[in-house]
């Protein structure tokens, strides 16, 4: 009961707070609405300042709360990508900010048309646990560059996480400019409810439907990154001595706890086997050890992990083979560490192929044609990344044009969200809209067209009123097709 009531108080003060730097921010974007490229210039060198001084501490509470976390993860995936980040959009803004010109038609002179691109004002970004710190850094670096200002809800399944990456941010950015919200999930609630300028959320599909619903009371304005179960595609020629170790990689990293994780292969069914035994072989020279391996990633809770643990025992009382790639034949008791389990013989009847998998899980799924994979992917709902593996250019090409995702490496996997000049973003129930790169700049800035007049005004000869005189009255006989 006191933990309740404690929890309760602790809610409300982040609400109170939460309403608190919502207006301080809304106010101090009304007094500077349009930052100049020196101050966004700054305010980037700010937050990547930030992050390098904080990363060790960060590092070491992502540690904390994921009860052990891949050192090499939190560092390369989730601070210095978020710093890369900043660098890029730095490097760019300059570019992005200047107006585009375009043709007012020749209807339209003498005159003058452009783009302008304006911010916004202050974005709502609410960030998930398992990249907590690169998923709340890069939007914060988009929102910053295009000049707005931006509230960010941490998760809380990464308690000491948050309070790390407050007080990063607070020691560069006023409440007014950048502020952190955390809090459980009435908090977030209530963050959805707001009438921002525009909202990141990070998240399952199944809060992303709340999250939507929130929002429209304002009509706010929405990029929902989302996931979905993201299909890798081996090709008849492809070399598993090549592929296995890219998927492996993609697999294993943060225990599969990775929204573009490779959530299931699609294997030529005559070459299921040497899949197998190649995978089982590379994961084994990848983790030789799990359970104390500092470079490979606990389950974040117990949650989770239950839940991953009721998957396999689903698949398997349903028929399928399950292969636990566990080399030093360790026991996991009392650790949410988990190996990488391979699913065989799987059906669409089992939860294994039905939700997204978010962990250790990996179910072979084996196709006679190309045709049959890009079908199957076809059949279900659209994920956010695909992997296509092989060097057949006609195969590539049809997948690509016949299949549709938020983002493709091939012959790789995950590496297409590293890359800082691509978009990043999914499609349909994989998410909507993108950040990262210009397209990021795009999103957390108003588009405003702006027509300028010349001083010879022609208009009057053709386009005013009265129109039934004269030449305006033969003018629009003609336009209208009448005599």
């Amino acid at each position: 009961m006191v933990a309740n009531i404690a929890e309760f108080a602790q809610t409300n003060i982040e609400i109170e707070y939460l309403h608190k730097v919502f207006k301080l921010q809304k106010d101090a974007y009304r007094k500077a609405p349009y930052p100049s490229l020196a101050v966004r210039k700054a305010n980037l060198a700010k937050l990547k300042g930030a992050l390098k001084k904080y990363q060790r501490a960060l590092v070491e509470a992502m540690n904390e709360d994921f009860g052990g976390r891949g050192i090499v993860e939190s560092t390369m995936a989730d601070v210095v990508m978020a710093q890369n980040a900043c660098s890029h959009n730095s490097k760019h803004v300059a570019k992005w900010m200047k107006s585009s010109k375009r043709s007012p038609g020749i209807m339209n002179i003498p005159g003058s048309a452009e783009v302008m691109y304006q911010p916004l004002g202050v974005i709502g970004v609410i960030a998930p646990w398992n990249y907590p710190v690169q998923l709340a850094a890069i939007p914060l670096a988009g929102a910053l560059a295009a000049g707005n200002r931006s509230v960010i809800k941490m998760s809380e399944f990464t308690p000491k996480t948050s309070v790390v990456f407050k007080e990063a941010m607070a020691s560069v950015f006023s409440e007014d400019e950048v502020a952190v919200v955390m809090g459980e999930a009435d908090v977030a609630v209530e963050f959805s409810k707001q009438p921002w300028d525009h909202l990141v959320f990070t998240g399952a599909t199944s809060i992303a439907y709340h999250v939507m619903r929130a929002a429209a009371e304002h009509l706010t304005p929405l990029t929902l990154e989302l996931g979905g179960k993201s299909p890798t595609i081996l090709d008849a020629d492809v070399s598993m001595e090549d592929a296995c170790p890219k998927i492996a990689f993609g697999k294993t990293m943060n225990a599969g706890q990775t929204c573009i994780a490779p959530d299931y292969i699609l294997c030529p069914e005559n070459r299921v086997e040497e899949f197998v035994k190649t995978m089982t072989k590379t994961v084994a020279y990848m983790h030789p050890t799990i359970r104390d391996n500092k470079y490979y990633t606990s389950i974040v809770n117990d949650r989770q992990y239950q839940r991953l643990q009721g998957v396999l025992k689903d698949a398997e009382a349903k028929g399928a083979e399950i292969i636990a790639i566990n080399p030093g034949n360790e026991t996991f008791e009392g650790s949410r560490k988990m190996p990488l389990h391979l699913v065989i013989k799987g059906t669409d009847n089992m939860k294994v192929l039905q939700d997204e998998i978010f962990g250790p899980i990996l179910p072979v799924i084996p196709y006679k044609t190309i045709d049959d994979a890009i079908d199957y992917v076809n059949d279900r709902p659209r994920p956010l990344a695909l992997y296509y593996f092989g060097h057949n250019k006609a195969n590539e090409n049809k997948i690509m044009k016949h299949t549709h995702s938020g983002g493709v490496s091939i012959n790789e996997t995950v590496i297409h969200a590293s890359v800082e000049n691509l978009p990043f973003g999914g499609v349909g129930p994989s998410g909507m809209g993108h950040y990262h790169a210009e397209e990021g700049f795009r999103t957390f800035s108003k588009a405003k067209g702006i027509y300028r007049k010349g001083k010879l005004n022609l208009a009057k000869f053709v386009a005013y009123p009265p129109y039934d005189k004269g030449f305006k009255k033969a003018a629009m006989n003609a336009l209208s097709g009448g005599k």
